[in-house]
């Protein structure tokens, strides 16, 4: 697939994608603007294209990094982070066709994520016993790592697992068997916690629980070795999460213990983002005052977002995630009047292309209009939380619906609710 793109051997990129993503050459023709005839001439080797205009569709419509093509960064590869708000034509596109574009850019890096097709990640030599790894080694697995994270915007974790966990396991025999300095070391430490981490959360995702603790705990202790304070918290902060709904006093002090362990120098993001988790363990324990001091903290420490580098894996934290994190908070402590404005707004601003998040988020907010005795609302956006979680590997979403679709039983009679509890069994 890569050699193809480079290539700009379009007819190639259009037959994998039908054979491997078993997308249509009509549906590759409609997201290309190309005539569905020309798009199987091109898959049987008859001609090529050359116009810059239609290899940029081309790029856009795939999500085919622009530097692959020898095109400028496109303008969605700055915009991947969970929450941007999209684009005029991206909303356009999500109304007027169904959703159908998301569902191709899935399936596409579905089939291609694996190999890091699509991505155009560097290849790594493998490490033979002994060998001396270079001091530049690091910078380059950090930033293939940065890559490969930009998939858990678009697929669940039942898809990006495997590669996650095989990108960490990788590092790992690189540290055991590679021949590197004591910086280079700390530096790989890193970067293994950070991949732990990755591996951790689309376990995590895929309802692998066992497997997420046990990446989890070693995140947190190859941070701890690299004395990288940041990430051991980070780690602290994915056990809390996890930990919360069995064990709340645990969760919130590992929480807590998460926040102490970053400390205030911490970058503001991953400041923002553990006092962001402190705040969901008070509200899933019900304690309101605890809950919205958290929150005040994780606001004010991105007000001091001052254009400072912030790492990759604690970028996409912003004021739009913040917003999501307080009706989230405030929905668990079953305060609806608060937390429906709140979601409201800033789902209105949320890409539809993040279809897992979004449909999570989304369930917030139906259970806060359900709280509120609105259960028209409620099944309006339950009908959107199941459009758009459909064909996510993850099992997060259904979960979250499970209790709401429960309550809306009692509501049967409406032929709305009817409508939306058969398309559940479906």
């Amino acid at each position: 697939m890569r050699a193809a793109i480079v290539a700009h051997d379009f007819g190639a990129v259009f037959s994998l994608a039908r054979d491997l993503a078993k997308i249509s050459y009509s549906k590759i023709a409609a997201e290309c603007d190309i005539k569905p005839e020309r798009v199987g001439s091109l898959a049987r080797g008859q001609g090529r294209i050359t116009s810059f205009d239609k290899i940029a569709t081309i790029a856009d419509a795939l999500r085919i990094p622009g530097h692959l093509l020898g095109l400028a960064p496109r303008d969605w590869e700055s915009a991947t982070a969970p929450g941007h708000a999209p684009t005029a034509s991206a909303r356009i596109t999500s109304t007027t066709r169904g959703g159908s574009e998301t569902v191709l850019r899935r399936e596409f890096f579905r089939a291609s994520a694996g190999a890091g097709l699509v991505l155009g990640l560097p290849e790594l030599t493998q490490i033979e016993a002994g060998r001396q790894i270079g001091r530049d080694v690091p910078e380059q697995l950090r930033q293939r790592t940065a890559r490969l994270r930009r998939l858990d915007d678009i697929l669940g974790g039942g898809d990006t697992y495997r590669v996650y966990l095989g990108e960490y396991q990788a590092t790992k025999t690189m540290l055991r068997e590679g021949s590197y300095t004591e910086e280079t070391g700390r530096a790989l430490l890193s970067i293994l916690s950070e991949q732990a981490q990755q591996a951790g959360w689309a376990a995590f995702d895929a309802g692998k629980h066992a497997d997420a603790s046990s990446l989890y705990e070693a995140s947190h202790q190859a941070a701890t070795e690299a004395k990288d304070t940041a990430l051991a918290g980070n780690a602290l902060a994915f056990l809390a999460y996890q930990k919360i709904n069995a064990d709340r006093a645990g969760g919130i002090e590992t929480a807590a213990q998460a926040c102490r362990t970053a400390g205030p120098d911490a970058p503001s993001s991953v400041r923002a983002l553990l006092y962001e988790r402190l705040a969901w363990t008070h509200a899933v324990a019900g304690h309101a005052t605890e809950t919205e001091r958290a929150l005040t903290t994780a606001g004010s420490a991105l007000s001091e977002c001052d254009g400072t580098p912030q790492p990759d894996w604690a970028a996409w934290v912003d004021h739009n995630e913040l917003q999501i994190m307080t009706g989230r908070c405030w929905t668990e402590l079953r305060r609806p009047l608060r937390a429906v404005p709140v979601l409201e707004k800033v789902l209105t601003r949320y890409d539809d292309a993040h279809a897992r998040d979004k449909s999570l988020y989304l369930s917030w907010l139906a259970d806060s209009y359900l709280a509120a005795g609105e259960i028209e609302q409620a099944t309006t956006i339950t009908g959107r939380v199941l459009e758009l979680s459909a064909g996510v590997a993850s099992v997060r979403p259904r979960q979250r619906l499970t209790p709401i679709l429960q309550q809306l039983t009692a509501h049967r009679e409406l032929p709305t609710v009817a409508e939306v509890l058969e398309k559940a069994r479906t």
